[in-house]
């Protein structure tokens, strides 16, 4: 019975830590975004993306993985530089 419990437990925890993750990469994206003073079809023609990419990002269907994560977070802190060296390529 203890055992069954514990599992329980671990279960909702991670479920709770997943849904936690999701809200805080839906709020980053969302800042960045922001940030960047861009729609969301804006925002992703400059990243060359399709929009519903950007879409299923904000609505925790899909998380940026890999490059797409590490550019989202240089696009937080530096948009304009990011944006003019895409525009170059």
């Amino acid at each position: 019975m203890a055992l069954e419990a514990e599992l329980t437990r671990l279960t909702e925890q991670v479920a709770a830590d997943e849904a936690r993750r999701t809200a805080l990469q839906k709020q980053q994206q969302e800042a960045t975004e922001r940030r960047a003073r861009l729609t969301q079809q804006e925002f992703a023609a400059r990243l060359g993306v399709p929009v519903e990419t950007i879409r299923n990002w904000e609505q925790g269907k899909r998380m940026p993985r890999g490059p797409a994560r590490a550019l989202l977070a240089v696009i937080a802190r530096a948009p304009e530089t990011v944006f003019a060296a895409l525009a170059r390529a």
